[in-house]
């Protein structure tokens, strides 16, 4: 964070010195609210958790080198004493950006933001200093810290937003306002909270809404609801995807033998070709995403590509690709899942496992609501029509859901098994897993099936995953 006087905060924040003897010390560290990552010269945010109170561990992080902390009550040492703890991170944020001047990028999605936003910062970091949002922490919390981690050397600043309803865009938008807009697309994610596509639709394009005149928003040209964002904004519309009249389009996309997407990109300032380091076809829209950003930003097509193609996975438990010493290949994509995620997934298994045996061990998509069981189903018969050889389906009703969408769908009720939980998964995998046979695990994030695929590669011992 750029350096601020603890008087400068406590005005920004508007809040109330306490027990602060020099309100001219600076913070010249990080704003944390885990008091075992602070540093000398940190600012140290207390959260009431449902389990932990931060307001406790006030002293720890002072005497751990804090210069004071952020609290909604005297805590016994220098401290900016507000109303409201999140809120005020919040305000030190959004002033923070304003000083700055970076260039704010935010993009949001139903799906593959974190892969985008990876890829995003890696190519822009070729370009100039860059700060991105680490891993998912794309809310209230996540973002403000992220932004506060810039300093006067950050040129980007690239952050993910997350929405659970209507006015959550619009209020992240508020602490960090971006002159660059992306949308991803309009799944259903979370469609059980949200009602249906439209309000999604509705909530992600608060976006665009916020961008200023002279901003952009980089629409997919491939999403109907996405595009029909476009009269939502007064700033300048950049369309992506393999549609014919985007602005940044792939053409001739395949893949290798190894499932990683290969094309030829095309930009307004010229084309290049692209090899993908990710796995699986539904890449090529979120490097397109990346390519659109990058160009915007003055980047050249070939140095974007050259990017595009040595970029890596930053973030874990997505398409993360292992093979162990006996040739079997582990993809451990647990990270989270829902329809359209498990269907990529699948998909890029298949890609990978030509001519071995593959395994999609899959469990429970969340906040599907009155959409679960159909779109269960579905993820089911499909892994048997892409000739995935074996479903395993993890967990309780809704596996079973995915279980029978197979069973329906096979032609001998071989294709598919329904087990009880990640030990039972992971006990049948050691016992059938050949040499070469390719195993994709994924689930809803709250179900730990990443459980699965560590268990595979650390070789484990039996009961080792339900311990931990």
């Amino acid at each position: 964070m750029i350096a601020l006087s603890l008087a400068e905060i406590a005005a920004i924040v508007g809040g109330q010195s306490c027990d602060i003897p020099d309100p001219s010390v600076q913070v010249t560290g990080s704003v944390v609210i885990d008091s075992r990552q602070v540093a000398p010269g940190s600012l140290f945010a207390a959260f009431a958790g449902e389990h932990v109170d931060g307001h406790d561990y006030a002293r720890v992080a002072y005497e751990a080198g804090a210069v004071a902390v952020l609290a909604a009550r005297p805590v016994g040492v220098p401290a900016i004493v507000v109303d409201d703890v999140q809120g005020a991170l919040g305000a030190l944020a959004r002033e923070v950006v304003r000083r700055l001047g970076t260039d704010v990028v935010a993009l949001t999605g139903s799906s593959g933001k974190t892969s985008t936003k990876d890829l995003i910062a890696q190519v822009l970091q070729r370009h100039a200093p860059t700060v991105f949002t680490p891993g998912s922490l794309n809310n209230e919390i996540g973002l403000p810290l992220t932004a506060l981690t810039a300093t006067s050397e950050t040129r980007h600043l690239v952050l993910e937003m997350g929405a659970r309803g209507i006015g959550h865009i619009r209020y992240l938008t508020g602490l960090t306002p971006p002159r660059i807009g992306l949308v991803l697309n309009v799944g259903t994610a979370h469609i059980g909270e949200f009602g249906g596509r439209e309000q999604i639709a509705e909530a992600k394009g608060e976006l665009v809404e916020v961008l200023p005149a002279d901003g952009c928003a980089v629409l997919n040209a491939d999403d109907p609801l996405v595009r029909a964002m476009a009269p939502r904004t007064t700033a300048r519309v950049l369309l992506f995807g393999e549609a014919e009249d985007a602005d940044v389009r792939a053409e001739n996309v395949r893949l290798t033998d190894a499932g990683q997407p290969s094309f030829r990109l095309h930009t307004p300032s010229g084309c290049s070709d692209v090899t993908l380091r990710l796995y699986g076809e539904h890449h090529v829209s979120n490097a397109l995403a990346a390519a659109a950003v990058a160009h915007e930003l003055g980047m050249p097509v070939d140095e974007i590509a050259l990017a595009l193609s040595e970029a890596g996975t930053l973030s874990r438990w997505r398409m993360e690709v292992t093979e162990r010493p006996d040739g079997v290949t582990v993809v451990n994509d647990a990270y989270n899942a829902n329809p359209e995620s498990m269907r990529a997934a699948l998909r890029a298994l298949a890609a990978m496992g030509k001519g071995r045996r593959t395994w999609a061990v899959l469990g429970p998509m969340a906040e599907l609501g009155d959409e679960s069981l159909a779109e269960h189903d579905a993820v089911g018969r499909l892994a048997v029509r892409l000739n995935v050889s074996k479903l395993v389906a993890v967990g309780d009703r809704e596996a079973s859901w995915l279980q029978l969408g197979a069973y329906n769908e096979g032609s001998w009720g071989e294709e598919s098994v329904h087990v009880s939980d990640a030990q039972a998964a992971v006990d049948l995998l050691r016992s059938e897993l050949r040499p070469g046979d390719v195993v994709l695990v994924k689930a809803s994030r709250s179900i730990g099936l990443e459980r699965v695929a560590l268990a595979l590669l650390d070789g484990g011992v039996e009961g080792e995953v339900a311990a931990r």
